[in-house]
């Protein structure tokens, strides 16, 4: 786990709220490694480090991996597939731990996907009754007229597997370019197999393209094919989206996410958000 703020990893264990765990460091009440530590802004590793607070050894968390990726078209979102097809997990072998995809997007969808070990809120995360927004740019074939629009946000009745036709939630859906084949922004709360793809070909528009910029609190911000770590404050964020409370997002890393994918998958290395002329290798990182 990467290094944290000393009051964050004290508010993450139940210790203190953020605001008390600072007074709590500046008045000389923390040991890192035996040593008081009085400066805010000090970081720590709850992994590695032994942290007291008034002389209580900081229960070490438990060893779960949060991994948020920008899936690339081309990938099925599996741990295995008999047709020995890329996966996901190709993508994120340098991860410590056997972590699992928390949904999915499908071979040709790009964009956010998270992975964990965390079952518990895999579990919690995945179900209907969570209501964690996920938040999507899409690019249609022509131009949907706003009945067609009215109706997706109102929801419609879509077929699953096996044929069993249910109607979706509530959508909210947006114009974000305009053109012969728009780009729209969809947020959905649901998470059904190739949802917002069944959703336009009911109103008669085919999804051209397809990325996912948010989840829940969490905004891409990781180049295609590449992934990251989550910090302590995301976690507690995600637990809090599946638990009901409503989270709070970063419009400018929204606008962002969404911005880049006008240019197809292209990201500057220095700069994820930017997109590039030309296509880049996607790299792993670690």
């Amino acid at each position: 786990m990467p290094a944290e703020r000393l009051q964050k990893i004290i508010a993450a264990a139940g210790v203190a709220s953020r605001r008390k765990a600072e007074e709590l460091i500046t008045s000389g009440r923390v040991l890192v490694n035996g040593q008081p530590v009085t400066q805010l802004g000090s970081k720590a590793d709850p992994e590695q480090d032994h942290i007291r607070v008034d002389g209580k050894l900081l229960r070490a968390p438990e060893h779960f991996s949060y991994i948020v990726l920008n899936k690339p078209k081309g990938y099925v979102t599996t741990v295995s597939d008999p047709e020995n097809r890329p996966t996901v997990m190709d993508l994120v072998q340098g991860v410590k731990g056997r972590v699992y995809p928390v949904g999915r997007l499908d071979w040709a969808s790009e964009g956010l996907l998270l992975l964990t070990n965390d079952g518990a809120l895999a579990n919690s995360l995945m179900k209907a009754a969570s209501h964690v927004p996920k938040t999507y740019v899409v690019k249609v074939a022509g131009v949907p007229d706003e009945a067609k629009l009215d109706k997706l946000r109102r929801g419609v009745s879509i077929a699953e597997k096996g044929g069993r036709r249910v109607r979706t939630a509530p959508a909210q859906i947006k114009l974000i370019r305009e053109g012969d084949n728009p780009w729209l922004e969809v947020i959905i709360i649901e998470g059904r197999n190739r949802q917002v793809r069944k959703m336009f070909e009911e109103v008669g528009h085919h999804v051209e393209k397809i990325r996912r910029v948010q989840y829940g609190s969490l905004s891409l911000d990781v180049p295609p094919g590449e992934y990251r770590s989550l910090t302590l404050e995301e976690v507690a964020k995600l637990k809090a989206a599946a638990a009901g409370q409503k989270p709070s997002f970063d419009k400018k890393k929204t606008f962002a996410a969404k911005s880049s994918t006008f240019q197809g998958s292209s990201f500057d290395k220095n700069h994820p958000h930017r997109p590039t002329r030309f296509q880049r290798p996607a790299r792993k990182r670690g």
